[in-house]
């Protein structure tokens, strides 16, 4: 299986079978400054001979000589080692608060050389984590022969909050978190709004509650931006956030994100028109009807009126919508549902994105909730079945015109169909969708998975690079998985 980048021979690290992604090269732009010391359970440069364990993970070689990182899984700290090689051979960490994208130019943490006479050394400990600051970290060992080349370990870190597949991947999807932002990969919008409902639900899932700080940290630095209260001239981003929002109200209780999301559909119901005969625009600066925004209005709509006592404004809302997009065409004979409408309000026959299929699933069991229409579960069964067959390839989900990339929107589709998907499993008694999220989840974690539980776009291995969109849809995968 080929790895994501093509690495200078001499900087080769050396991968596990199961680890097929190839990240954290040497050639990564450094950031700017050197870090400050950092104390958690303890402060960093702690001697290895106090460690409790030794675990090596990850591992790279050169000129012979073995490089390794080693960690103290019980205090989250690591050390690098360098072996069969001989005096002057130098061995340090590098440290990265954003998965190995960046890491502190001239760091080298506990840069240190072998001694005379000697044929191996060891750094100091050093955290992994920074809990002051919120950084969540990854280590790499780097050794580098007398007079010869660097080579670097992949980047890896301790177990701490990652003691399981979904927590795991929630860490790692955590390094994409900006602290300044506090949006995920920076300036994502609608893609930060999925990547936090995957954080949410993990949490509420796997009972790890270490990053819901992130709720109230995206709200209060993003609730001005753009048009306030998460609204825009995009129609399905403003869905994204009001569902985000829904869930952070159902993990905190407090009322200021339910209020939000009451002003996000609000905003919706201000755009819908009579264009195709209803129906929620994409854009304050068109007409186009599409699949995904009114999706995502029948169930930010429904999950309204489940949380509002005596709701009757939502309710009608959600009815309008579905009576609507039923009828709309936007679902094939395939059972499959196109991207949308043309300008003469018939099917565009535009591709069957998966986030368009899984959506709906979501919607129309919120819906059920809303309503006891039994038949809203029928019909959610016979597209869920529709879509499982047609968009499975080689035993995975696979996207329409999947690429090796996890930038831009696309890789954030595959995590709202199963976020959909899962949830309507948990609603029918028979959970018939279990096995193909279970084979889906087995997949990706054997074979697009690198040492920092970081996963690509194929569920099934091969060529990719790594981002927070694919690790939202891993994260999102491994949620229904397992709840």
């Amino acid at each position: 299986m080929k790895s994501l980048r093509s690495i200078p021979t001499a900087l080769v690290a050396t991968l596990t079978t199961l680890s097929p992604l190839l990240l954290g090269g040497i050639s990564a732009p450094p950031a700017a400054a050197a870090p400050a010391a950092v104390c958690n359970t303890y402060c960093d440069a702690r001697d290895p001979a106090l460690s409790p364990q030794d675990r090596v993970p990850v591992t790279a070689a050169v000129s012979d000589r073995s490089i390794a990182l080693h960690f103290d899984d019980a205090d989250a700290m690591g050390w690098a080692s360098i072996d069969n090689g001989g005096s002057g051979d130098q061995v340090w960490l590098d440290r990265s608060m954003d998965g190995g994208r960046t890491w502190a130019s001239g760091s080298r943490l506990g840069d240190t050389a072998v001694p005379s006479g000697g044929t191996g050394w060891r750094t100091q400990m050093y955290n992994v984590d920074d809990w002051n600051t919120r950084g969540v970290g990854a280590l790499r060992a780097c050794g580098q022969p007398a007079g010869g080349a660097i080579a670097c370990t992949p980047w890896a870190r301790t177990t701490w909050n990652a003691g399981s597949r979904s927590t795991a991947a929630a860490t790692a999807l955590m390094m994409s978190f900006d602290r300044s932002s506090k949006l995920f990969g920076g300036n994502g919008w609608w893609t930060a709004a999925n990547a936090l409902t995957a954080v949410i639900d993990n949490s509420r899932i796997s009972g790890m509650g270490s990053y819901t700080y992130a709720i109230a940290e995206t709200y209060d630095k993003n609730i001005g931006a753009q048009g306030g209260q998460f609204r825009n001239e995009y129609l399905d981003d403003t869905g994204w956030w009001g569902l985000a929002w829904i869930d952070a109200y159902d993990a905190t209780g407090d009322s200021r994100y339910l209020d939000t999301a009451r002003a996000d559909a609000d905003h919706m119901q201000a755009n819908w028109n009579d264009t195709c005969g209803g129906g929620v625009r994409w854009s304050t600066n068109g007409n186009y009807k599409n699949a995904i925004t009114n999706e995502l209005f029948l169930q930010l709509n429904s999950a309204l009126h489940n949380r509002i006592p005596g709701d009757t404004t939502y309710l009608d809302r959600a009815k309008s919508e579905w009576n609507w997009f039923r009828g709309s065409g936007m679902i094939n004979g395939d059972r499959m549902i196109n991207d949308g409408l043309t300008d003469d309000c018939a099917n565009n026959g535009q591709p069957t994105w998966t986030y368009n299929q899984g959506v709906v699933l979501g919607a129309l069991t919120e819906f059920h909730k809303a309503t006891g229409d039994d038949g809203l579960l029928t019909t959610a069964r016979d597209l869920a079945d529709a879509s499982t067959t047609r968009l499975e390839t080689d035993g995975v989900l696979r996207e329409p015109g999947e690429g090796d990339t996890c930038t831009g929107d696309g890789p954030s589709f595959k995590g709202a169909y199963v976020r959909g998907l899962g949830t309507l499993n948990r609603q029918l008694s028979d959970h018939p969708y279990a096995p193909a999220l279970t084979r889906w989840a087995n997949s990706a974690y054997d074979h697009d998975r690198n040492p920092l539980d970081q996963y690509g776009p194929h569920w099934n291995g091969g060529n990719g690079t790594t981002d927070y969109g694919c690790q939202q849809s891993a994260l999102d995968l491994l949620n229904a998985a397992t709840g």
